[in-house]
This record gives structure tokens, C-alpha cells and sequence, in this order.
């Protein structure tokens, strides 16, 4: 009988054992296993005893920027401080820190959400389309940013580095800014401050939602403010126009009265 088998038929053998789990091919000798003696287990490797690492303690922002600000007397002041926060990404990402523009001496402060793309490139707040409005919305009630005293307007955002692609700032980049804000408010001392928009609402009274909050008199800071839609969505949504036209006489009356 032969007993030679071909190649083929080795291979479907060899595969057979292989479905089997079979992993381990025997010698060409036989081998006696009871023979061989028994090797010691080798022992284990000392463990070596954990280093200590000295535990970094975890940095707030948000404490940093109250630190920051605590003994900050001057607008100029507080434009230095800001400048050497680190600990907001976007100032990573951004050609200028946008800080304010009119008079610091005027009645009204408008707060908006963050820079636009020529607010970035200029280091201006409010001067791209946005900002033309603006101005266009405060001239209608004998306002402007480039006049001082009763008839000047101050402005500044709640972040004063843009976000990428402007998207919204994330809650952690606004409770960081938030003392910044603060101060700003409580140095420039106006009469009345003009939240821009939800994001302007969400970083000083806690709530969002400026179809609902506007033309209602709130308070920040011990100081009077009112909410009012954003240039950016009146341009988006012409019918709000008329109710940011009567917000804005609902501030000329407010001031009339206080003069």
C-alpha cells in the first residue's frame, strides 16, 4: 500500500488540524516529556515601588480673572490685564484683543457677543456690518459712538477675541470673561447698559432667550440694562425691526427723564 499521499491531500490534512486548534507541530523525534525536568517557575520581577508624583493643582479661570481684576483702578488697566490672560484659547487664535470704542464717559454701554471678522482684523468692536447698523440704530435717537457726554455711546463685547468661524462662545469662555466684564462695567460707570443679543444676556443675567427678554429693564451690577436684539439678526429678520425701534425710544425716554 502506498502510502505516499500528495500535496493536496497534505494541505486539507494540515487545514483540517488547523480547525481543530492544533498549534504546536511535533519533532522529528519523538520526545519523553516525563523526562524532562521540571523547570522552576521563573520568578516574578520585584515590583518597583510607585514614584510620587507631585499632584499639579487644577487652575480655575475664572478665579485667575477675579484675581486679575480685584486691584484694577483704570479702563487702561484693565485693557493690560486682559492682554496677559492666558487662559482663554481664543486669544491663541486671534490677530487683536478688541477692547471698546467710543467715550468711556458716555451714558450708555453696549455690550455685544464677541468680534466679527473686521472687529479681529481692526481691534475695533462693532465695525463691520454689524456695526453699521449699529450706529445707524443710535443716530436715530441723536447717538453716536464718535460723540461724548450725553449723546455718546460706549461699546465693548463679552469675549474680546473672536471665536473661529464665529461660531457661539462656549459657557467656559464666557464665565472666564465674565469678571473682566464686571470691571468694565463698574469703571465706565454708565447710565445704562445695552445688552446685544442672546449671548450679551446669557454672560450677565444668566438667561438667554432675547425675543423674551427685550424691552423689559433688567439690572447688572447694581447698574440699569436693557436686552435688545442683535444687529445681525434685525438684519436677518426685518420684521423685529419695529421692536427694536420701540426699545430704542423706550432708552431716549429713560435718559430724558434722568437728565
Amino acid at each position: 500500500m502506498d502510502s505516499q499521499i500528495d500535496h493536496w491531500t497534505a494541505r486539507a490534512l494540515l487545514d483540517w488540524q488547523v480547525e481543530l486548534g492544533v498549534v504546536d507541530t511535533t519533532a522529528e523525534n519523538p520526545i519523553n516529556r516525563y523526562d524532562l525536568e521540571a523547570k522552576p517557575a521563573k520568578p516574578k520581577a520585584a515590583e518597583a515601588p510607585a514614584q510620587l508624583v507631585a499632584r499639579v493643582p487644577e487652575i480655575d479661570p475664572v478665579s485667575v480673572a477675579k484675581t486679575a481684576v480685584a486691584n484694577v483702578d483704570s479702563l487702561e488697566g484693565l485693557k493690560t490685564a486682559l492682554a496677559a490672560f492666558d487662559h482663554c484659547d481664543l486669544k491663541r487664535g486671534a490677530n487683536n484683543l478688541v477692547f471698546s470704542d467710543g467715550s468711556p464717559t458716555a451714558r450708555i454701554m453696549v455690550i455685544g457677543e464677541a468680534p466679527g471678522r473686521e472687529e479681529d482684523l481692526q481691534g475695533v468692536p462693532f465695525v463691520g456690518r454689524d456695526g453699521q447698523l449699529l450706529d445707524k440704530m443710535f443716530a436715530s435717537i441723536a447717538m453716536a459712538r464718535s460723540a461724548d457726554g450725553v449723546a455718546g455711546i460706549y461699546l465693548t463685547n463679552v469675549l474680546p477675541w473672536r471665536p473661529p468661524q464665529n461660531r457661539d462662545p462656549k459657557p467656559e469662555e464666557i464665565a472666564m470673561m465674565r469678571p473682566f466684564v464686571e470691571k468694565h462695567i463698574a469703571l465706565a460707570k454708565p447710565e445704562v447698559v445695552v445688552l446685544m443679543g442672546n449671548i450679551a444676556g446669557q454672560a450677565m443675567l444668566g438667561q438667554r432667550g432675547i425675543s423674551r427678554l427685550r424691552g423689559k429693564w433688567q439690572e447688572v451690577g447694581g447698574v440699569t440694562a436693557l436686552p435688545m436684539f442683535h444687529p445681525n439678526y434685525l438684519a436677518k429678520n426685518s420684521h423685529a425691526k419695529r421692536e427694536a425701534w420701540a426699545d430704542l425710544l423706550m432708552l431716549q425716554a429713560r435718559l430724558r427723564e434722568s437728565c
